[in-house]
């Protein structure tokens, strides 16, 4: 298996590039203050960190949200989400030569709108009573075993420094104070969810979500939110597509992060491919959740990428639906920006939906 080595050239002008990159997305104006009242000695910082190799990851700011679903997000302050991005865009990169070609998430060209595309294809091009194998790995970025992705990520890069950062960002979740600060949010927000004039039924819903936030064992789990754990994520499981594809024998298989989608007109194949795959993903520690299934795509259609599918035609779903039509509102009352409109035109336009479809969902 091929090692890079010489990944290690990052200067002031890469560091520069990466923060004009970062702050477009930063909407805490404050801490764009804070960072630029110091920036030149921030930016000579961080190059240091790259310099030497010596890092340590600061404390995440830790929070709560709800859309649609309660999960939990890890921000960084701007000088570590800058040195996060400079290992992604500069080191990771070469990750991306040994995934397969339908790993379809967070990737250059190959996003969600190429899995629509290769889905659609794969479903055109099987005739008959057609049968998909649908696998959801449980809690797959609380279950990523440190140890097993650090030796996976050894066998491809040989600079000790550009392993030293990422064991070090690997790492950054077994901090007590994240399980404390997690627990912490889920007990205030059970306590407002009780409090509040929700009918009982959103009640009970509401508080079986909070209580299914899990938290970190050590020496598992990638911190939410990371540009690396995006990456790290899509890596973690490519020996698993590589022993679908190639000692599965799978040829219509795409897998987008935890979700993986295998299409065949033979039941009993799927069921085999369904046991070897719950094998496989044992020995990396990770197990598959209830919602993993066999479906009648021919019947029942199949949910997928935002989408549910059908040979020949592709709806919206219905959760998505919901969604549209509460963010339609709050738009109409100058609530959001339109950077919601721009966003659901992308999606309308990738799942091919038609304009009859769209007058129903928004009236």
């Amino acid at each position: 298996m091929k090692r890079y080595h010489n990944l290690y050239k990052v200067g002031i002008d890469d560091i520069n590039e990466v923060y004009k990159e970062a702050r477009r997305n930063i909407r805490n104006k404050n801490k764009i203050y804070r960072f630029e009242n110091y920036y030149s000695l921030n930016i000579s910082k961080i190059k240091d960190v790259f310099d030497s190799g010596k890092y340590d990851v600061s404390k995440y700011n830790i929070f709560l949200i709800r859309e649609p679903k309660y999960r939990i997000i890890m921000s960084q302050n701007i000088f570590d989400k800058v040195i996060n991005h400079i290992v992604a865009r500069k080191f990771l990169y070469v990750l991306d030569n040994v995934l397969i070609d339908s790993n379809i998430a967070t990737r250059k060209n190959r996003g969600t709108s190429l899995g629509v595309k290769l889905f659609r294809r794969y479903l055109n091009k099987l005739d008959g009573e057609i049968y998909a194998l649908k696998f959801d790995i449980s809690k797959y970025f609380y279950n990523i075993d440190h140890e097993i992705l650090i030796s996976l990520l050894k066998n491809k890069i040989k600079d000790k420094r550009v392993i030293d950062i990422l064991v070090k960002i690997i790492n950054s979740t077994d901090g007590e104070y994240v399980n404390e600060c997690i627990c912490k949010l889920k007990m205030n927000e059970l306590l407002k969810v009780k409090r509040s004039n929700l009918n009982d039924k959103e009640k009970l819903k509401r508080i079986d979500e909070i209580e299914r936030i899990p938290i970190y064992e050590k020496g598992k789990g990638l911190p939410i939110g990371n540009m690396t754990s995006q990456i790290l994520a899509i890596f973690y499981l490519n020996n698993l597509d590589h022993f679908i594809k190639e000692k599965l024998k799978a040829k219509y298989y795409i897998r987008y992060m935890d979700d993986g989608v295998i299409l065949s007109n033979d039941k009993k194949y799927l069921k085999y491919c369904l046991k070897e795959i719950n094998r496989f993903i044992s020995c990396y520690k990770l197990v598959l959740n209830d919602k993993t299934k066999i479906i009648n795509v021919s019947m029942e259609g199949l949910d997928f990428l935002g989408f549910r599918f059908y040979k020949g035609y592709t709806k919206i779903r219905c959760k998505n639906k919901k969604r549209f039509k509460r963010k339609m509102a709050l738009y109409k009352k100058g609530k959001i920006s339109d950077k919601f409109i721009n966003g659901y035109n992308g999606y309308f336009k990738m799942g091919k939906i038609k304009r009859k479809w769209l007058k129903k969902i928004v009236y």
